[in-house]
């Protein structure tokens, strides 16, 4: 499939998730490092036999240059027993930028760890998966699809309500030619303050804030740091 032809499949699912699915936010976030501009959608629902998350980034600049999806489940048929903090895991991520080629589609299978406080103002998991990447070409030249990744996932609300703090961190194998590396680490904490606390505005549900994108040798080789300032809408 052309990379438009995909581009304009992410941005047609982009644009019906949150009628489906009742989306729990919608990002705007300007790169201050790429001067860019990125729309973030996720979505997360849990239900009697575990929960789905969905996200879908897409970077325009000025028009639509690139898009990242991942669509994650987590299978607890076992919610009323003593292990009801363990998970099974599957997920799918993949995407491509027009600039520079597509990401190797991946598909994960693993168990998560999952925990919160009584009041849920602290939430956490951690997922160890067997990870699988067709497209990877090792730096022998050869295929290597069989690899592994951690995650690391949490949310803060403090300051009653006020503020908030969350996001994720990844670290995985993927052998890159181009980079001489196989490992790779990305994280992206972020940091919002919810205007809804405001007196009178409790139903705008608007955040402002932004992230902080950590990297090792995910879009080139060594530590890169991409500050952005944003807007969240919560659904």
């Amino acid at each position: 499939m052309k990379k438009t032809t995909r581009l304009v499949a992410l941005i047609v699912a982009m644009l019906c998730l949150p009628v489906a699915s009742k989306a729990q936010n919608l990002q705007v976030l300007y790169d201050t490092n790429r001067g860019c501009i990125t729309t973030t959608f996720e979505m997360f629902r849990p239900d009697a036999f575990g929960s789905t998350f969905i996200f879908v980034d897409m970077d325009y600049n000025p028009t639509a240059v690139g898009a990242y999806t991942e669509i994650a489940r987590d299978f607890c048929f076992w919610q009323d027993s003593e292990l009801n903090w363990l998970s099974a895991h599957a997920e799918f991520n993949g995407g491509f930028d027009l600039g520079n080629g597509s990401y190797n589609n991946a598909w994960l299978l693993g168990l998560t760890y999952s925990g919160h406080t009584a009041d849920f103002s602290k939430t956490w998991s951690v997922t160890a998966s067997y990870k699988a990447i067709p497209g990877t070409v090792g730096l022998n030249l050869k295929k290597q699809p069989h690899s592994f990744q951690l995650t690391g996932v949490w949310g803060i609300s403090f300051l009653d309500g006020w503020c908030s703090f969350s996001g994720f961190a990844d670290f995985w194998r993927e052998p890159r030619v181009w980079q001489n590396t196989n490992f790779i680490f990305i994280s992206e904490p972020q940091l919002w303050v919810n205007l809804n606390k405001i007196e009178g505005w409790e139903s705008v549900n608007c955040s402002v804030g932004g992230e902080l994108e950590l990297s090792h040798n995910f879009v080139e080789k060594g530590f890169r740091a991409m500050p952005a300032l944003g807007l969240k809408w919560t659904f």
